[in-house]
């Protein structure tokens, strides 16, 4: 039978609801400022439902009257927001700050539920029959993207609401002679009735009636303008918006403007009040290039016929950015004139991003809350292609690598998956508010940069320009974008294949988690070979990506394993120059091991002998310094080594390498991302050398360098500086300042020359870098003192065409940096009087935005809170209090008003603290400032929780908060609303979302059905996530590895008991993913955040292979005694390792290894090695400039009529190496069992069996010895009945006979020697399954050893505690020898 068929994309599907479709709507309202009232009608084109009855959405309206069609008709309305009653036992069961947050969940959700449900019923169902006619005849054509003719004809009313509005709060604000809207999340109705949703979408002609002296500006374009004969006389606007859009898109300012028509497009208007005009004609100088960029990129014009930019206030601003359709409102803080340097370019990638929302988010809109993400991302992708073309490509790069970062470290729990059920529609549009809105939208623009490199950037562009130019297609009626669709572009015109889109989209976008990558390497000089090893890990822990991966039934794992598609480039860095090997998978195995091969041959070069007066590091006393050889040694090609240069991946990359290939890359390489890399590398190295100091303060001083990694390096070499290094690196910034701003002659600054901005900025940040040296004690060096003082008492900004005021409070700043000891505690009074001379300045001449003032405050807190010992803080209270004056500047107020409240935090503690906010809200009109003050109470609950203090929250403080959640203030702020939850969630010590709620909350929101739903998902995700049939020995793992494991050990007393387990006093973690058929990946690789991961020492760690069996079998236990020769170990640890980080949770500090052997980051399990029969010498082959012991693996015979088994290996061991690959499908291809007699059954079962030969410590003591035999009752079956058949015939044979004595005399033998070793065999056993086994045996997957090549090692097997086979006439078990030959590495 065949499938319905689906619509096209240019058909339009109904909406998902059977309610009422708005088709068109008229808005006039005549706007009274004085009074602040606004009275006027609505009138709304609805096809009406069956039922005949309309839904909207109106809140702190006056309706007045509602006509049908023109005649009066019925209608109901329930504001939401109607004055609840008092009621003290409303939350009387609230107790403890987690119950608060159970009340705020509750409070939370069900206000969030009842916005969603149309509060304005309208009657619609008693139409005369002409009426209803003609209504059918002139039925409009399709505007909203839900009527088409393809659907039956509807029932279409024009409905009219005459309402007015008195003492607005939210959605319309009134201040002073100013009137706008705000586009928060459902508020449009709290101005005109509507269908306040996004998946409504319209088209609108508006009318606003104003005094003649204002100027109202709306979306959608200017018609023309009316002056009416009134006294005194009014003007009315008229606009028309063609485009449909959502309720919530439409704006409107009302203020005495000043309009400046942009020069350069004649469809760009920019409006503000009279005093900032000058400002905004600096500011927006630059727009027309950002709009013409735009324009070219996309190949179109801009989709609506104007667009015009709003400079209000910003107390009166809810935001910094508050879009509209055509137009965007801006806070007048992004202003700026000539003189200002600081805000620039913080401003013009605003401007940009506004303009970029304009395309992707009001014209082209999302087609489900999932699809949010995708037009987010749209319009950041598009800001940063701004940022390359006109800001530089510097600047771009370092910023998305610095955003990259921050979606790393936070990106750990389903709040952060960008199209996911649970994070969307679940989440009523909070996900877009706060820092998981920011990290989201940063996550977004990266997904899409990698799309884009993997296609090329031209396929990316053809795609948005297919989606611009298909909703600009007149015959289309949807302009919407779904992640479906995209991912089709992706395949149809960005040529991807759909194996990789259909593992890309449910990895990246429908599931949390970045790849965390631990690397490091070793040359193989035999070879002339990089090897490389590699662990991937997950930022998420395993419970929250399983969680998110369950929910998408598109979502694949691959064995157990999470992984990404794609494979990672690694750059290798040689003599002859660049190669890139695209060789790093980003799925499979957790472990990886790669060889690169060099492209640099080494010449051979004669020994010779160093000049008379040369020092050890080369430098003659005359301190010339010879050529330097850039190279770690001579015996290596390598300069130094990247990994995914070109930022491929959203990853979290820490990489090992020398000290000196980390400088190579700082100084050689120009990517900006690679110098920042190599900076935070050579920083976090364990020991700071001279050498690493030298190259910083190189950086530092190169004027052609990046100046933002520049200013990386000044506060690398202030965190450098220690008595150890005595201090250098705070003579190098001293120095470095000096030489640039102070008079030689006079030994004093100079007067201000900013002419040079990138240099401005590396100087701006010296004084705070030098704040931040500290001495043994943790106090600031004198010297660091004094130079602050120095700068700000001769700070002389006379002739300099530029302001001085980001200048001073960088200084003033840095004054709160430093800490004062008991000898440098008399500068303090200094300092003092300079910050009052310049809070007295700046109250007489008020700087740009109050920011110097800002700074003196933070300052002044800064110091009070240090020496809170002995000054004290009420004296500082009263000191700060007056700002909060409403004479000072709104940004002033706030910034006094956080400086009280951390006073009062660190004073009285946080219940006192909140007390305090709650206060302050209560008095603060601003939306924006509510707003700054909550985010501020959220640092200080979050710190409170870091510092794990025990201060109590009374009962009474959490219902006041409680309540300030419910109350009308909430209600007005979404945004404060959110944080307050927020707030109250990290006081009960939970993540601050909405994501992953407790359950039972959650449940008391749903309907029966969502209910049972809910219950099946639950009992899913139970099934999938069932304990692991983990081996008993794990419980010694777990106490080896310390707190870290802790998490496991609650999975190991889970384990079944019935089944018989493995006892051992090391295993190796892969044996845990291959016992089950789960997905561990996670809880292998991830810990817990708050556990700290320690990292092994080098020269303890021990790597054994694990010894998991698929058999049931009991088997018996394998001993092998290794005898090590006395020979020494030439180990040369000349050279230090360092990691570079990325600045991820599960940061590991590890121990130097050897100069060329490079470890990767060590972990206290081994690494499984599959082996090929077919390349043996190569796969085990693992070289080092230090000592090793080589060894050949032969072919395995089974010789019958008593022959030995004989086996010959070979391997080289290098303890530095971690070696992993996956294991192949097909057991038998990992088996070395190379003879031809032995049938596929015993082929195959001998591939499970494994052998161990532990690594040894320095002293010769072994870490560990034992060799697990396996086998399979079929294959012993067989050889039983084969050596059956082959002694027939010989009882008479005299030869036979005495051969035969000989081997049981022999067996008894052994038996003697067994039961003299059982103390010492019960030590080192395995407990294995019960029957016995064929001593078929397969080679360990890695053998690890730092006993020098050249030098000998017995090695001697012995069974141990077996039993002959019953039979006629066979001998003992077979005996296995293991011969060990020493191999010269010039022989490779």
């Amino acid at each position: 039978m065949a499938k319905p068929r689906k619509p096209k994309n240019n058909e339009d599907p109904k909406p998902e609801n059977s309610g009422a479709v708005v088709h068109h709507q008229k808005l006039c309202l005549s706007i009274d400022i004085d009074k602040r009232q606004v009275h006027g009608y609505t009138e709304l084109e609805i096809a009406v439902p069956e039922i005949g009855i309309v839904g909207l959405h109106a809140e702190n309206l006056g309706i007045e009257s509602v006509w049908v069609d023109g005649e009066p008709t019925e209608f109901e309305y329930y504001p939401h927001r109607q004055q609840q009653a008092e009621d003290d036992k409303r939350f009387s069961s609230v107790c403890s700050p987690s119950s608060a947050a159970d009340a705020a969940v509750s409070v939370y959700m069900s206000a969030l539920e009842k916005e969603l449900v149309p509060n304005l019923l309208i009657n619609c169902c008693k139409p005369s029959k002409a009426e209803s006619e003609q209504q059918q005849e002139r039925q409009p054509a399709s505007e909203n993207g839900f009527h088409s003719s393809a659907e039956p004809k509807q029932n279409v009313r024009t409905v009219r609401i005459d309402y007015w509005i008195e003492k607005a709060e939210t959605g319309i604000h009134f201040r002073n002679n100013l009137l706008h809207t705000d586009n928060q999340i459902r508020r449009a109705r709290c101005w005109f009735p509507c269908i306040d949703d996004n998946s409504q979408r319209c088209c609108y002609d508006l009318e606003f009636t104003v005094a003649h002296n204002l100027v109202a500006v709306s979306t959608g374009s200017l018609l023309y303008q009316v002056l009416s004969k009134d006294n005194p006389p009014r003007k009315t606007y008229f606009y028309k918006l063609d485009v449909p859009v959502a309720a919530r898109w439409i704006s409107l300012a009302v203020a005495p403007f000043e309009v400046f028509p942009d020069h350069q497009f004649s469809l760009i208007s920019h409006m503000c009040s009279p005093p900032n005009l000058s400002k905004m004609r600096n500011t927006v100088d630059f727009f027309h290039s950002a709009f013409s960029c735009y324009k070219d990129f996309l190949s179109v014009d801009f989709p609506f016929d104007s667009y015009t930019q709003v400079f209000i206030e910003p107390e009166m601003a809810v935001s910094s950015l508050s879009l509209g359709a055509s137009m965007s409102i801006f806070s007048s803080q992004v202003l700026f004139d000539e003189k200002v340097i600081d805000q620039t370019i913080d401003t013009r990638v605003k401007l940009a991003y506004a303009l970029a929302r304009q395309w992707f988010g009001v014209y082209i809109t999302p087609e489900a809350p999932n699809d949010e993400w995708l037009l987010d991302g749209l319009a950041g992708f598009l800001t940063d292609f701004f940022i390359k073309k006109h800001l530089g490509n510097n600047e771009a790069r370092y910023r998305r690598y610095k955003e990259n970062c921050a979606v790393c470290k936070v990106d750990n729990d389903g709040a952060t998956a960008l199209s996911c059920s649970a994070s969307c529609k679940d989440l009523y549009g909070t996900q877009c508010i706060g820092l998981y809105g920011k990290i989201r939208s940063w996550k977004s623009v990266a997904v899409l940069q990698m799309l884009e490199k993997q296609m090329g950037p031209e396929s990316f562009r053809r795609i948005l320009q297919t989606i611009v130019s298909r909703a600009q297609d007149k015959t289309r009626s949807i302009k919407t974008l779904s992640t479906k669709e995209f991912r089709h572009f992706a395949n149809k015109v960005g040529n991807l294949e759909r194996p990789f889109l259909k593992d890309f989209f449910p990895r990246w976008v429908s599931s949390c988690g970045c790849p965390v990558l631990r690397m490091g390497f070793s040359y193989n000089k035999r070879k002339n070979m990089v090897e490389l090893a590699v662990l991937r890990g997950c930022t998420t822990l395993q419970t929250s990506s399983t969680s998110i991966l369950d929910i998408n039934p598109d979502t694949e794992t691959r064995d157990g394993d999470i992984g990404w598609p794609g494979m990672m480039s690694i750059r290798v860095y040689e003599l002859d120059g660049m190669y890139d090997h695209p060789i790093l998978p980003m799925a499979g195995e957790a472990w990886q091991l790669l060889e690169i091969q060099c492209h640099s041959k080494l010449a051979a070069r004669r020994f010779q002998k160093p000049k008379k007066g040369l020092k050890l590091d080369g430098s003659d006393d005359n301190g010339d310094v010879p050529s330097m050889d850039m190279r770690l040694n001579t015996e290596s090609p390598l300069l130094w080594i990247r990994a995914d240069p070109d930022m491929e991946y959203l990853a979290e990359v820490h990489f090992n390498q020398p000290v000196q290939m980390w400088i190579n890359q700082l100084e050689k390489d120009k990517d900006v991302i690679a110098q920042a890399q190599a900076i935070a590398a050579l920083e976090a190295s364990p020991q700071l050398s001279f050498s690493i100091v030298n190259a910083l303060n190189n950086f530092l001083s190169d004027s052609k360098a990046f100046w933002r990694v520049r200013i990386e390096a000044a506060f690398a070499l202030a965190n450098s500086a220690s008595e150890e290094t005595d201090f250098s690196g705070l003579l190098h910034l001293v120095k470095f300042y000096k030489s640039r701003r102070f008079d030689p002659d006079i030994g004093l600054p100079k007067p201000n020359d900013f002419q040079d901005f990138a240099e401005y900025f590396v100087l701006e940040a010296i004084p705070h870098a030098v704040a931040m040296v500290r001495a043994a004690d943790k106090k600031s060096p004198r010297e660091a003192i004094e130079f602050v003082l120095q700068l700000l008492k001769y700070n002389d900004n006379n002739g300099n065409p530029y302001s001085d005021v980001f200048w001073l409070a960088a200084l003033v700043q840095s004054v709160g940096e430093l800490e004062f000891g008991q000898q440098s505690i008399l500068l303090l009074s200094s300092l003092l009087k300079r910050i009052d001379r310049l809070l007295q300045f700046d109250s007489l001449m008020p700087s740009y935005n109050g920011i110097l003032t800002i700074s003196c405050i933070r300052t002044l807190t800064q110091i009070a809170l240090k020496l809170s010992g002995f000054i004290p803080l009420d004296r500082v209270y009263e000191l700060v209090k007056p700002f909060r004056d409403l004479k000072a500047l709104w940004q002033v107020q706030i910034e006094a008003s956080k400086a009280l409240l951390d006073l009062e935090f660190h004073c009285k503690g946080m219940d006192s603290a909140l007390l305090l906010f709650i206060k302050y809200i209560e008095e603060e009109h601003s939306l924006r400032g509510q707003l700054k003050l909550a985010t501020h109470v959220m640092r200080l609950c979050q710190m409170r929780d870091g510092l794990n203090s025990n201060d109590e929250i009374t009962s009474q403080t959490l219902v006041s908060m409680l309540n300030l959640l419910e109350g009308r203030i909430a209600f007005n702020n979404v945004s404060l609303r959110h944080y307050l939850f927020c707030i109250l969630q990290i006081l009960a010590r939970r993540p601050p979302t909405l994501h992953g709620i407790p359950r039972g909350n959650r449940m008391l929101h749903m309907s029966l059905a969502e209910a049972c739903n809910y219950q099946k998902n639950i009992f899913a995700l139970d099934s999938e996530s069932k304990p692991l049939d983990l081996p008993s020995s794990t419980k010694n793992l777990t106490q080896n590895l310390g707190p870290t494991m802790e998490g496991l050990r609650d999975a190991v007393d889970e384990a079944p008991k019935d089944q018989p387990c493995e006892a051992s006093t090391q295993v190796h973690l892969e044996a845990l993913k291959e016992a089950s058929l789960e997905k561990p990946k996670e809880v292998f690789t991830e810990f817990p955040q708050e556990a700290p991961i320690e990292a092994p020492n080098p020269n303890e760690v021990s790597k054994e292979v694990d010894t998991v069996s698929n058999s049931h079998e009991r088997k018996r236990p394998i001993k092998i005694k290794v005898k090590q020769s006395s020979a020494t170990s030439r180990a040369d640890t000349d050279n230090q390792v360092v990691e570079c980080s990325l600045g991820g949770r599960n940061e590991m500090d590890h121990g130097a290894s050897s100069s060329v052997s490079v470890d990767a980051p060590q972990r206290n399990f081994a690494e499984t090695v599959s082996i090929s029969n077919h390349n043996i010498d190569e796969v085990n082959s693992w070289h080092d400039r230090g000592s090793r012991m080589t060894a050949s693996i032969g072919s395995a015979k089974f010789l019958s009529d008593g022959d030995e088994l004989v086996k010959e290996l070979q391997c080289t061991a290098d303890s530095s190496i971690v070696y992993s690959q996956p294991q192949p499908e097909d057991p038998s291809s990992s088996s070395i069992i190379q003879d031809n007699n032995i049938d596929a059954d015993a082929r195959r079962y001998a591939s499970l069996q494994t052998l161990s030969v532990a690594r040894f410590d320095p002293d010769g003591e072994s870490l560990g010895k034992e060799i697990s035999a396996r086998g399979k009752e079929k294959h012993k079956s067989k050889e039983k009945k084969r050596k059956q058949e082959s002694n027939k015939g010989h009882h008479d044979d005299v030869e036979y006979l005495e051969r035969k004595r000989l081997k049981k005399e022999k067996k008894h033998r052994e038996k003697e020697l067994a039961k003299l070793q059982s103390d010492e065999a019960k030590r080192s056993s395995i407990d294995l399954s019960s029957k016995k086994v064929e001593p078929v045996v397969d080679v360990a997957r890695q053998v690890k050893s730092v006993e020098p090549s050249g030098y000998n090692s017995k090695v001697e097997i012995k069974k141990i505690d077996t039993k002959p086979e019953p039979s006629e006439g066979t001998s003992g078990a077979p005996k296995i020898r293991i011969k060990i030959k020493n191999r010269m590495l010039s022989k490779s």
